[in-house]
């Protein structure tokens, strides 16, 4: 038996026929609709199947990934090594009182509308957020002013061990665009986000009106990775780009959006290759206009086409 179909057994015994792809293209799976195979794609269906897979990972020495909602995240055009694992199977949301309690494969969109249902407050912003709660986490997400720490009590996590930790959010170190929670490389199994009471046509009112701006400004006719690079102090990074005159400019099938140009699209079958391109060539250009150094927000994973 190779080791491949060795790995491949092994983690059948845990996961299931049904929730274990060989050879997955990791496109099916991002906003960008780009990336390259992964080796094994597993989606646990519950936590004792997650800290299986991270021990077996451990034990075999198996590269492992955790892949969210793929909105904020390029992978390259050669895939990814080992295991990635997606916990989309974990949508489960409830609420206790003023608190919404969250599976981590849960949208962070949709756990909004259910906090509008129960008429609790603090998470409007998050209507648009096209991640899951685990990325949002992950990221510290935020838009229109609100941010995750802004409301978040606590998470439950599982180390590189696959032992589950309960850490209030101040111990996630979570400040703009940031958390530790890749540093420790935590799995977001649960996060809880302390809400109020509200007027609930109030909140709903709040919400369209985010829904509306967002519709109004951001290219969503076209697949991208959302907003491409944090906002540098004293600027705003689409500013920044849009004055050095990068609108519409691009390589193969990406481009700079003309609609918002803090958005990289993926107008017509773009490769990985060329919208990483065009990152370094709207970093580079502001660079030399401005002098000013453009951080990624998004994350670019995976490994170049050989």
């Amino acid at each position: 038996m190779t080791r491949r179909h060795s790995i491949k057994e092994m983690l059948l015994d845990i996961v299931g026929e049904n929730n274990l792809l060989i050879d997955e293209q990791i496109r099916n799976h991002t906003y960008t609709k780009l990336g390259g195979a992964a080796d094994y794609f597993v989606m646990p269906e519950s936590v004792e199947h997650i800290q299986a897979v991270v021990r077996l990972a451990n034990q075999e020495n198996i590269p492992f990934t955790l892949l969210g909602n793929g909105s904020n995240l390029i992978v390259r055009d050669g895939g990814i090594r080992g295991i990635v694992m997606n916990l989309k199977k974990l949508q489960t949301i409830r609420h206790q009182g003023e608190t919404v309690i969250a599976q981590s494969g849960a949208r962070i969109i949709d756990t909004s509308y259910y906090a509008l249902e129960q008429s609790l407050s603090g998470l409007e912003f998050a209507c648009g957020i096209p991640g899951t709660v685990g990325g949002a986490l992950y990221m510290n997400a935020g838009a229109y002013g609100g941010e995750i720490k802004d409301c978040l009590a606590y998470a439950v996590v599982i180390d590189r061990a696959g032992n589950i930790l309960t850490l209030a959010a101040d111990q996630l170190d979570l400040t703009y665009r940031t958390s530790n929670i890749p540093e420790h490389g935590y799995i977001v199994i649960e996060a809880q986000f302390n809400l109020k009471k509200a007027d609930q046509t109030a909140i709903k009112q709040q919400m369209d009106d985010l829904t509306e701006q967002r519709e109004a400004k951001q290219p969503l006719e076209y697949p991208s990775c959302g907003s491409v690079f944090k906002r540098p102090p004293g600027y705003f990074a689409g500013k920044l780009i849009q004055d050095s005159g990068l609108q519409g400019r691009g390589f193969g099938g990406a481009e700079v959006s003309t609609k918002h140009a803090g958005f990289i699209v993926n107008k017509d079958n773009a490769t990985a290759t060329d919208y990483i391109a065009v990152i370094e060539m709207v970093q580079e250009k502001v660079k030399e206009k401005y002098g000013v150094k453009l951080e990624r927000e998004v994350r670019i994973i995976g490994e170049d086409e050989s």
